[in-house]
């Protein structure tokens, strides 16, 4: 019990040091510059979303803001929408900010959503681009105050953490993993003075690049195969020597990812496993290390040891400060036994769908991973 105490310890001071290390949108003065921003959204099977998204890119109050929507060989009502916008965005005059385009089936060894992002690099004419997906919604301010922040911190890519919608029990139970574990494993002091690649998170919801850092590391074409796609961009930047800069976006950008079991199994079993770098004995030591330091002392305390009540109120304290920065419910912080338990379930599943090849996304097998074993 003392051991956990100690490492759920270091990881409050974590939690609480990234609190006041990472900087909110509108912080920054605004930009000497004003460079076109090409905004680039791949969409699957978005009906739900797109054109929620879509409008709130068309709202940005940045001068120089292009859009750009791939519809992904979506089989619901995607496309549909998004000529729709299109043709509306243009008005009587022909012109407008909103172009559409119809992608292709990915190559060989390529990630469906990779191959639509490179396919939208060649409509893009920006100095900047913005990746984000399909089910988020931006605060008109979002891409002008973006700009700013990466001018102020000279980074060559800002990232940022959004608020994450969890309106049904499975995703208040599972979603704000997420956040936490961004606010919980990443030290922002010690990623801020060094390139180490593995000391990072870099979150697809938004990433703005200049477009030269993102030439400079090979772009898409240089993570073809990889399902998590945002983080690999982020460490391939930063073994190049170049500045990643993470803010927390919870007031600019919101997110709906998931609303039934299947989906948040589907689209968490996909990553989980990945971001351990396919290592399945580190896979093991990091589901064997959850559990003990977040079940083991509950089930302690249950069966009547006084000591145990110090670590779990340590993991209370712990999600609540990550769940109070992040803008998800703090009351939920009570239900992260039920957190712990999905995330482990969702890591096994992902780590045996993995080395089965048999992972999906959207309708598609993802491209087979390669398996370390130790």
């Amino acid at each position: 019990m003392w051991s956990a105490s100690a490492v759920l310890g270091v990881l409050v001071l974590v939690a609480l040091s990234n609190s006041l290390v990472m900087r909110r949108f509108g912080t920054a003065p605004a930009a000497s510059d004003v460079p076109l921003v090409s905004v680039l959204v791949p969409a699957r099977d978005e009906e739900p979303n797109v054109e929620r998204c879509v409008l709130s890119l068309l709202a940005q109050d940045h001068p120089r803001v292009e859009v750009l929507v791939i519809d992904d060989e979506s089989g619901d009502g995607t496309w549909a929408i998004l000529e729709r916008l299109a043709r509306e965005d243009a008005g009587p005059e022909g012109t407008g900010r909103l172009r559409v385009v119809r992608g292709t089936p990915p190559p060989p060894g390529w990630i469906g959503k990779n191959w639509a992002c490179r396919q939208l690099e060649d409509h893009a004419g920006g100095d900047l681009l913005l990746f984000t997906d399909a089910d988020t919604e931006h605060d008109p301010r979002t891409v002008r105050e973006a700009v700013a922040e990466l001018e102020h911190a000279r980074a060559d890519l800002v990232t940022a953490i959004v608020r994450h919608e969890v309106e049904t029990w499975p995703e208040r139970v599972a979603v704000p993993m997420m956040p936490w574990a961004n606010m919980t494993f990443v030290p922002l002091a010690l990623a801020y003075r060094t390139t180490w690649p593995a000391v990072s998170t870099t979150i697809g919801h938004f990433m703005l690049f200049r477009r030269e850092a993102y030439e400079r590391i090979g772009g898409y074409a240089s993570v073809a195969g990889s399902v998590i796609d945002d983080v690999a961009l982020g460490r391939r930047l930063r073994a190049h020597g170049l500045r990643w800069w993470l803010l927390d976006g919870t007031g600019r950008i919101r997110c709906r990812m998931y609303r039934t079991v299947p989906q948040i199994v589907e689209g968490f079993g996909k990553n989980v496993f990945a971001l351990l770098d396919c290592h399945v004995a580190l896979g093991a030591l990091a589901w064997l290390a959850l559990a003990g330091l977040f079940l083991a002392p509950l089930l302690a305390l249950a069966a009547g040891h006084a000591a145990a009540a110090l670590p779990v109120a340590l993991a209370l304290v712990l999600f609540a400060i990550a769940y109070a920065r992040t803008r998800v419910p703090v009351g939920l912080a009570l239900l992260y036994p039920l957190t712990v338990v999905s995330l482990l379930a969702v890591g096994l599943i992902s780590m045996v769908g993995t080395v089965r090849g048999t992972t999906t996304w959207k309708g598609r097998v993802v491209v087979r991973q390669r398996i370390n074993w130790l």
